[in-house]
């Protein structure tokens, strides 16, 4: 039996409810996700679906995270508090160390400093801990010359850049999200989540695969000292699973920074109509030239974690040359491993916010935020 679809469009995006049924009607019976969008600061889709689904229903939005991590460093940055050209070890000099002195918060930013893990790997408790992440890698040696190539800093980078805002401001990361994004605004896209909130988490339901999809995945280049291995921390004895690192109550509660966040599609999307369009009489979080500056293409091409061709502006990915080309120039954003896709396109105005609770094949963005996207930017610029 199809889900119900619950939620209200505005008048012209009836086509995206449209399309959100035909997703929802494709997939397994026990679906259940969220869908959001909003237009220069006004909510235009507002979808769900699913058992113990609700409008206000949380998940695990694993690397999503990163786009609520690092607009906290893009208002930073704004405010001259932190300088993209400054290096690292100027505001962290513990990590001077191992050939990392000249890396810029920059390349940092942009995926380009090599340290995407440790030799000897984490445990799930280190792991879920920013400042133990940190300190580890403050002595770590990079795993290519900085600046010279690309990598997915894939379950870290939060952990590094959050370092970076701890030593600056003497608050943690998700300290000042909490205070200048998500509170204010009152997002349902939480770095830390409270006790008292957790019965509207739903918890991360296993990819299911089939048979096809799974001889797929079991013929990825793997093994246990790669740079995907390390940057993923499956090169330790007992590498645990990415659904239950998002299922974990300590990792929600201390709100990883690379992926340990939670939230609604309406957080997701809020999130990113905050930063780039008046919301609720407050002016944008991001001026012209910040929003320019974060989703400008810093890094293109083969990805040597991920093994594939990737885009990434500072802290984001580019979300127009990694998925969807129709959108806008300079569309900045994040997706996460179970299939959320969070951005936000400056030039149509169009902030975008979908989550899914069973994990998607292959992982990432899922597929169906294609044809998703697709309907409500059409929809945005009729």
């Amino acid at each position: 039996m199809t889900p119900e679809i619950h939620g209200t469009v505005a008048d012209g995006y009836e086509a995206v409810r449209e399309e959100f049924a035909a997703v929802v009607a494709a997939e397994r019976p026990d679906y259940a996700g969220q869908l959001s969008a909003y237009v220069h600061g006004r909510r235009v889709v507002d979808l769900w679906a699913g058992p113990q689904t609700e409008e206000d229903t949380l998940f695990g939005v694993f690397s999503s995270t990163k786009g609520a991590a690092h607009l906290v460093v893009a208002l930073l940055v704004q405010e001259g508090t932190l300088e993209l050209d400054r290096e690292v070890a100027y505001y962290w000099p513990e990590f001077a160390v191992e050939g990392k002195s000249a890396i810029t918060l920059r390349e940092l930013l942009a995926h380009r400093a090599g340290v995407v893990g440790s030799d000897a790997g984490f445990t799930d408790d280190e792991l879920a801990d920013d400042r133990a992440v940190a300190e580890r890698l403050a002595g770590q040696r990079p795993f290519w010359r900085p600046g010279t190539a690309f990598g997915y800093h894939a379950l870290v980078i939060g952990a590094l850049t959050g370092e970076v805002v701890r030593r600056v401001t003497g608050r943690t990361l998700q300290e000042v999200h909490e205070e200048r994004i998500r509170a204010p605004y009152g997002l349902d896209f939480f770095l830390g989540l409270p006790e008292a909130e957790e019965p509207r988490f739903r918890s991360v339901q296993p990819m299911a695969p089939t048979a096809a999809e799974q001889a797929v995945l079991d013929a990825a280049p793997t093994g246990p000292h790669t740079l995907t291995s390390i940057a993923f921390n499956e090169h330790v004895p007992e590498p645990g699973t990415l659904e239950g690192f998002a299922n974990s109550r300590t990792v929600r509660a201390q709100g990883q920074a690379s992926a340990g966040g939670v939230a609604s599609a309406r957080g997701l999307a809020g999130m990113y109509a905050a930063a780039i369009s008046r919301v609720g009489g407050r002016a944008p979080l991001l001026k012209p030239d910040t929003i320019a500056e974060v989703g400008q293409v810093h890094s293109i091409g083969f990805d040597l974690v991920m093994r594939a061709h990737k885009a990434y502006g500072l802290g984001f990915q580019a979300t127009a040359e990694n998925w969807y080309p129709f959108l806008g120039a300079g569309a900045f954003g994040h997706s996460g491993a179970g299939g959320s896709q969070a951005f936000a396109d400056p030039r149509s105005g169009l902030a975008y916010g979908y989550t899914r609770r069973r994990m998607s094949f292959p992982g990432g963005a899922a597929p169906e935020n294609e044809r998703l996207v697709r309907a409500v930017h059409i929809a945005a610029l009729a």
